[in-house]
């Protein structure tokens, strides 16, 4: 995600003559602490970028928002800049009704608010939201909690003023809640990401090559840069907000390693386009489950292969955890299976079946039929992503098919001599 916001930064920088301009000061700092920080000029966004496991579910409360969420982090780190950053959280799992979708409307009028010129009032209708972040702030900060909040402490600040400062902090967050998860993002994020700056440039290449160049970039600046030796706020943020010493130059320098530049971004790409056969995805050998091989030999794409595959990773560690100490969960388990074996007989059609290599259709069918099962006959944490799962979980069964009947294991034979040899 952090390659994907470069993306955008680098599209917002290109001019009208389609270059990244001279001296254009847009560039992401890949921190140990922060996520990272997408900087333009004088100003700065602060990342906090949480992924969710189909099984961890929707946050349910603002005390998992500021947990698990990092919001309480993200508001000391705000406040340590003299509220001067914007904040955002990138996550998966979405918001569940109730106090989180409340803090999320309660988050855009103040945004409102605050973009009108208009100074933030705390008013009845956003106080119970206030309230709730300000008591999370309180419960997740632990020795980190401004000396100014604790009670008795010289410079006390009173609990209005801290739910006034809590009230400008969230008129300055953002929440993107239901970003593409880890299983499926690596296939989504070259047409979703690097597709617009392709088609914007012009250029006559592969958007998976542009993709993976920039991707690399980016994780070789997050994972080489290796952890901070200080544990304080990024030098380079500190003096993008405002305090002068050292000099920015100096503290670019220290930290070279952990920024992207647009200019890295550019010259990157133009590598990518000038070779766009050295940035393709490498050809692996061929999955060998039961599940892979039947969805291959059904036309389904190596896109829906590869998804499968992980989703029906997920959808064992959920009933892993599951079956670990719920006793309901075993006869919870048995009843989704029936119900996906009776999804699935209905999505087998002979009109489906009257077409060659009709699989990936069937495939597509399930996904479809699977989004509009209602959450309230499925299990806790459960959604449409670990249902499919579960459907390539009953295919690595022989449960399900997507061809005609055939020798699976013999199939897998042969296979496997076609990944020796192509390993050889």
């Amino acid at each position: 995600m952090a390659a994907a916001d470069g993306l955008e930064l680098y599209l917002q920088a290109l001019g009208t003559d389609k270059r990244v301009q001279h001296g254009d000061s847009r560039r992401i700092l890949c921190e140990y602490q922060e996520d990272w920080v997408a900087l333009s000029g004088d100003t700065a966004e602060l990342v906090s970028a949480k992924h969710r496991d189909p099984s961890a579910d929707a946050y349910r409360t603002v005390n998992q928002l500021a947990h698990e969420g990092g919001l309480a982090h993200l508001f000391l780190r705000w406040r340590e800049l003299q509220e001067k950053p914007t904040c955002r959280l990138a996550t998966t799992g979405g918001l569940a009704s109730g106090d989180p979708q409340g803090f999320a409307a309660t988050m855009r009028s103040l945004r409102e608010v605050r973009l009108s010129g208009q100074e933030i009032v705390i008013t009845d209708d956003h106080r119970p939201s206030i309230e709730k972040f300000h008591s999370a702030i309180h419960a997740n900060s632990g020795k980190h909690l401004p000396k100014e909040w604790i009670k008795g402490s010289e410079g006390e600040v009173a609990p209005q003023d801290q739910m006034q400062q809590a009230a400008r902090f969230i008129s300055m967050l953002n929440i993107q809640a239901e970003l593409t998860r880890r299983a499926d993002i690596g296939f989504a994020a070259p047409t979703r990401y690097a597709k617009p700056v392709v088609e914007h440039l012009g250029f006559d290449v592969p958007w998976e090559a542009i993709w993976n160049v920039v991707y690399g970039l980016f994780f070789t600046r997050m994972k080489a840069a290796g952890p901070r030796t200080d544990a304080v706020i990024s030098p380079v943020l500190a003096f993008a907000n405002g305090s002068g010493s050292p000099t920015s130059a100096d503290r670019e320098r220290e930290l070279s390693s952990r920024i992207v530049t647009m200019q890295d971004i550019d010259l990157a790409i133009i590598t990518a386009v000038a070779n766009p056969s050295a940035y393709g995805s490498l050809t692996s050998p061929i999955r060998l489950s039961r599940a892979a091989i039947k969805m291959r030999k059904g036309s389904c794409s190596d896109n829906s292969v590869e998804r499968g595959e992980q989703l029906r990773r997920d959808y064992q560690r959920y009933w892993r955890s599951r079956l670990s100490g719920d006793p309901t969960a075993l006869a919870e388990r048995e009843k989704l299976r029936r119900l996906l074996l009776r999804v699935s007989d209905r999505s087998d059609t002979p009109a489906m079946r009257s077409k060659s290599g009709w699989g990936a259709d069937f495939w597509i069918a399930l996904q479809d039929a699977l989004e509009n099962i209602p959450v309230d006959q499925l299990p806790a944490g459960m959604d449409s992503d670990l249902l499919l799962g579960g459907i390539s979980d009953l295919a690595n069964e022989c449960k399900i098919w997507f061809s005609e009947g055939f020798d699976v294991a013999a199939e897998i034979d042969r296979i496997r001599q076609e990944n020796r040899g192509s390993a050889a």
